[in-house]
């Protein structure tokens, strides 16, 4: 079972989604977490999150608090028949709100809260688990003071030039070339790919491919025919948009649309 909180104003523009998951599953079922062009917190219950990256099993790790930059490539999630917790997804000028640091600094990682400047406390991780018998509705709302709490303080954000550059992409989901997001923010093309890249974690091109898997997965989980997705997502034909299941999912489109464990991480905007 999902549970979504409406995110509050003064959070807009840092947070992007705040979902709750309470789920029962087969204890085999291992979850294919796909990447997407937001930043990630997890906030477990009633046990860790099992998770490695699909190309590197010897990374595996179990954290109650996880926090995971822009990647391009899926996450193992080992479920152990319960999945239970809290994500929220951040943008990057949310990163370096409520978590210290700028996207870069999680980019491609799968990081403990404890390593990072600011996140979720140990305190508020035990009062958020305590408060299960009382509902999504108390634990959205302790969770939400908390985040109001650090943005009231003085924050860093992202270079004004860097937040157009990222918001260009945003708003046209990816459907803009290099180049031409390089005119447009008037730099040249290798100027552009440095700074954001060293901002962001991840250079523009592969941004852009985030957004456009993003909205592959939005118009398969609508129903559309594999051939509709691949034509109105921006990819060249079907293979190519199988290419790229494989390559960032680590499935087949298949084989994501029929996994058994449709969690959160699996619907990017």
């Amino acid at each position: 079972m999902q549970h979504d909180r409406r995110v509050h104003p003064a959070l807009a523009g840092l947070v992007h989604r705040m979902s709750g998951y309470d789920l029962r599953l087969d204890p085999r079922a291992v979850h294919h977490g796909v990447p997407g062009p937001s930043a990630t917190v997890i906030i477990s219950f009633d046990e860790p999150l099992d998770v490695t990256w699909c190309d590197q099993p010897d990374a595996r790790s179990r954290q109650w608090l996880l926090a995971s930059g822009l990647h391009t490539r899926p996450a193992l999630i080992r479920t152990h028949g319960v999945q239970h917790g809290i994500q929220l997804d951040l943008t990057p000028a949310g990163c370096r709100a409520l978590l210290g640091v700028p996207a870069a600094a999680i980019a491609r990682g799968l990081v403990a809260h404890a390593d990072l400047p600011a996140g979720i406390p140990h305190d508020l991780h035990e009062r958020l688990a305590g408060l299960n018998r009382w509902g999504w509705d108390a634990r959205f709302a302790l969770l939400e003071e908390h985040l109001l709490q650090v943005v009231s303080r003085e924050r860093s954000v992202v270079p004004d030039d860097l937040a157009h550059a990222w918001r260009l992409l945003d708003r046209r989901g990816g459907r803009v070339t290099v180049s031409g997001l390089a005119s447009e923010v008037g730099w040249s093309r290798r100027h552009l790919v440095t700074r954001f890249t060293g901002e962001f974690g991840l250079p523009p091109q592969e941004v852009r491919q985030l957004h456009r898997f993003g909205a592959a997965m939005r118009l398969a989980r609508a129903g559309q025919p594999w051939v509709e997705v691949a034509a109105r997502a921006g990819y060249a034909d079907q293979a190519h948009l199988s290419r790229e299941f494989r390559a960032l999912a680590g499935q087949t489109p298949t084989q994501w649309r029929s996994e058994v464990f449709p969690i959160v991480q699996d619907d990017p905007a």
